[in-house]
């Protein structure tokens, strides 16, 4: 036998090194006697989430104004009590959203809403303005401070970028001295920007000097946001810019150190823990990590990372499906389906050796718990590939079984795809997967393609695709015709026919699009309808094959799949509503 021997060093690569410099050739850290390395972390930090400014502006689409608010009353839901909900003087959009939130009594009075502004006057005091009313409040000034905003974009020096801060500052509190009533609790926070690139001795005087005019104590606290705006070094070297931040400033008591991470190297998450075990006590970032560029730091990730430690987010994360569905529908961006513990694949083994682990480790965590009386919270959770039970986020282990299996999704969906050209969405599949047990459970053995079909029909499509089946559904489409196109204000209406119980019934409906138009005419029909989610494909080749449309919608407050196929992408889609209202209204 010939062993392998020891295997030399990868040859130097073509690509142009020698035009980058390390961080710490030109942002040095000198902090020796670090102490974050020894330190836990035992509790959750401040949250501020950040989504209705970072991630909004960041989205190809940015929110309309109900977005915006199903974003903050979900943020509100889970517990977030510091939510920035944005830019009031960037557009009139933007003002008229917060003002919404007072006009609607929207905002609970433990939780403090943020807004943001640069340092000019003009755009002070109309910020300073959109927050009369609020009982909780911040204005969030920031000014650039690193040298290659001083140098190249802003063509400041030292003394004139302090000036600005200072200015701001005094100018944030004269105004709401002026506007904001004894009735606002008013709050006061200054980044300076891009502080991972500024010197430290310079950011340290230019937080002192705001500090000054504010002059922070107990009852009269500074929040000091200090960003990684670009994420540019090992987590580590931020955790010493925290840490030597920390130990220099004046008035430390009286201080929240907040820190604002993106995700540029791809450790946005471990910055931010390391920055806690160096001093931080505030966390800002976006649920699911939106934000410019490859978003501001998930703080979905980081509240799970503490809670699988023991330590409490005092956030509440007990339903990942129905916030990521919400953020999804906010932003309009998709959620990968590896993303650490909310994508559709984390809590799916498709290796056997995975499964077989794991199925023993559900085994004899079931014999402790039996032991203990049942309490699941008396057995500490020791579970292979599993770092938190799926259950305690509102999910399922999900096996990927073998083709064979009677009842496993994988082999469902491999089947549907490969004998029936359906590509089932993931979600669609587990659903589906509980049809195909309730069915193998009623009547036993195996289920191979044909019974798949069956099955599958008769749940849900029209009783033509699969012959023998009894139809159902209290609703029947005849027909739903374009009977206009306004291209100029993208609107389509539309003519629609449909039995209802036998009766037939007929209603004109505008939408964005046939698909929208058609909702709305079901909402209209008292039929409460709305889309979470959507697929299509084509479901061969040539001018004859059919399309498959999936629509995953809320009827009458139940979240179900439907299902639609015809030769039209538009009248499929609509079979699909139809579908999920039947199975919703049966």
């Amino acid at each position: 036998m010939r062993t392998q021997p020891r295997i030399s060093a990868q040859q130097p690569s073509n690509m142009p090194v020698a035009k980058y410099r390390p961080f710490l050739e030109t942002n040095p850290v000198s902090l020796p006697d670090r102490q974050w390395p020894n330190n836990r972390i035992t509790r959750a930090p401040r949250w501020l989430s950040t989504d209705l400014r970072d991630g909004n502006q960041a989205l190809i689409e940015p929110m309309d104004p109900k977005r915006k608010r199903e974003m903050f009353d979900l943020l509100v839901r889970m517990g977030y009590k510091e939510i920035e909900i944005g830019f009031p003087a960037a557009s009139q959009t933007d003002y008229d959203f917060v003002r919404s939130l007072i006009d609607d009594e929207a905002v609970p009075e433990d939780v403090t809403v943020s807004v943001l502004t640069q340092s000019r006057t003009e755009i002070i005091h109309r910020t300073v303005e959109a927050l009369e009313g609020f009982h909780r409040a911040n204005v969030h000034l920031y000014n650039a401070t690193a040298p290659v905003f001083r140098d190249i974009v802003f063509r400041n020096d030292k003394a004139s970028t302090i000036d600005l801060a200072v200015t701001g500052t005094r100018e944030v509190m004269d105004h709401a001295e002026k506007i904001l009533g004894d009735d606002t609790i008013f709050g006061f926070q200054y980044s300076p920007e891009i502080f991972v690139d500024t010197e430290l001795d310079f950011a340290l005087e230019i937080s002192e000097a705001v500090m000054d005019i504010w002059q922070p104590d107990e009852d009269r606290e500074i929040i000091l946001n200090l960003p990684a705006t670009v994420e540019r070094a090992t987590p580590n070297i931020y955790a010493d810019q925290i840490e030597w931040m920390s130990r220099n400033l004046s008035r430390r008591e009286y201080i929240a150190l907040s820190v604002h991470p993106h995700n540029d190297r791809g450790t946005g998450v471990a910055t931010a823990e390391l920055a806690i075990m160096a001093g931080a006590d505030r966390v800002e970032g976006c649920l699911l990590g939106q934000g410019e560029r490859t978003g501001n730091v998930d703080l979905i990730t980081l509240g799970l990372n503490m809670f699988s430690q023991g330590v409490d987010p005092e956030i509440d994360l007990s339903n990942i499906d129905e916030v990521r569905r919400t953020v999804e529908h906010c932003t309009q961006m998709p959620t990968p389906p590896r993303q650490p513990y909310v994508g559709d694949l984390v809590y799916t083994s498709f290796s056997g050796s995975h499964q077989d682990a794991i199925k023993k480790g559900f085994e004899a965590r079931a014999k402790k718990v039996k032991a203990a009386g049942g309490d699941e919270n008396a057995v500490p959770w020791e579970l292979p590939y599993l770092p938190i039970d799926p259950h305690d986020v509102g999910r399922d282990y999900e096996a990927v079984v073998r083709v064979n299996s009677q009842s496993g999704k994988g082999g469902v969906s491999y089947l549907m795809q490969t004998a029936h050209n359906l590509d089932l969405p993931r979600r669609l599949q587990i659903e589906f997967s509980q049809v195909v047990k309730r069915h193998t459970d009623t009547f036993g053995g195996e289920i191979d393609a044909k019974s798949l079909w069956t099955v599958f029909a008769d749940e849900y499509l029209p009783a033509s695709f699969a012959e023998g089946l009894t139809p159902w559904g209290e609703f029947s489409l005849d027909r739903a015709k374009i009977v206009s196109h306004d291209e100029d204000n993208d609107s389509v209406r539309l003519a629609i026919d449909v039995h209802r119980n036998g009766e037939a019934v007929h209603v004109d409906a505008s939408g964005n699009g046939p698909v929208d138009a058609f909702v709305n005419g079901m909402n209209d029909l008292g039929v409460d309808v709305r889309i979470l989610d959507y697929a299509e494909h084509a479901m061969g080749q040539g001018g004859d094959a059919k399309a498959a449309a999936y629509i995953e919608a809320v009827v009458e407050g139940q979240i179900v799949w439907g299902v639609g196929i015809h030769p039209s992408i538009t009248q499929s889609t609509i079979l699909a509503v139809l579908s999920a209202m039947n199975r919703a209204l049966r």
